[in-house]
């Protein structure tokens, strides 16, 4: 059968759309690949789902006030939202894992916190436990968040080690996961950061003993990556610190609060990373399977 063809003078009235609109593609390529999306990484301090509901509309603020898009990037546990860190695939991140000398060197800059009342590391055993020291601890499961919780796991295993209290560390995943083993009677003890366990207490209504805490210590911090160029971070910093200022960033504020059970006057002010000091000496008395 023979092959249709377009008269010489349609041909190219055709390939000229044809080139029109392939132009047209090709300069709008370059203004779409320009548009940055920067990887936010939160440690990983409640379920995934009730991770999403706090950040998730706080970023989505951040990127509109600062014009400087960001994108949740969450790891099934904190160990594995940090290795995303440590291989270079987050941008900024809200944590406390990068203090030790070594990842120091990696040029992350403090720019930010969360205001709350102080945290401190604590061991906790259910308020019905017949348990009431460490010592009674011996050769028993308790429960940490993960291996890389610095406030949850390596303050209080820390305080074990020292006491030479040898129990059986059990990882939950995460906070909630390892509160759920410790109610479940699964451990008998469990490391918490102060702050985590009160709130999962208030929504799971549950109560606890503490067999011992360490000193105060801040809140998480918020870094930038040495990779995201100085005036994007001071954006995202502005818009960060100003959001409570704002009713609509205020009243996102307080609905994540009231979610994952934190105080109601959470929000975020400036930090040069001083606030940190207690952390980095932590590191330079730990047990060396902590640092």
């Amino acid at each position: 059968m023979p092959r249709a063809t377009l008269p010489d003078a349609a041909r190219r009235t055709v390939l000229r759309q044809l080139g029109s609109t392939l132009g047209l593609a090709a300069l709008g390529t370059p203004a779409l690949a320009q548009e940055k999306v920067y990887n936010f990484s939160p440690v990983n301090q409640a379920s995934i789902p009730l991770m999403a509901s706090y950040w998730n509309p706080i970023i989505a603020y951040v990127s509109e006030k600062s014009g400087v898009k960001l994108a949740l990037k969450l790891g099934r546990t904190s160990a594995d939202t940090t290795s995303y860190v440590l291989a270079q695939e987050v941008d900024f991140v809200f944590s406390n894992h990068l203090f030790s000398p070594e990842r120091e060197q990696l040029g992350w800059r403090v720019f930010g916190r969360r205001q709350t009342p102080p945290i401190h590391g604590q061991i906790i055993v259910p308020a019905d436990s017949p348990i009431r020291e460490l010592a009674q601890l011996e050769g028993k499961d308790v429960a940490f968040p993960g291996p890389e919780a610095l406030v949850a796991y390596k303050f209080p295993y820390a305080q074990l080690l020292s006491r030479k209290i040898n129990v059986r560390v059990v990882f939950g995943g995460n906070m909630d996961g390892a509160l759920t083993q410790l109610y479940s009677g699964k451990v008998a003890a469990c490391g918490v950061n102060s702050q985590l366990a009160e709130s999962h207490a208030r929504r799971e209504s549950k109560a606890y003993r503490v067999l011992w805490s360490s000193d105060a210590l801040h809140d998480l911090a918020l870094m930038a990556s040495a990779r995201v160029p100085d005036k994007d971070m001071q954006a995202v910093a502005r818009a960060f610190v100003n959001m409570h200022k704002d009713p609509r960033g205020l009243a996102i504020l307080e609905q994540g609060s009231q979610a994952l059970g934190l105080s109601g006057e959470a929000h975020f002010i400036a930090s040069d990373g001083s606030e940190y000091a207690a952390y980095r000496r932590f590191y330079q008395s730990a047990p060396a399977p902590l640092r």
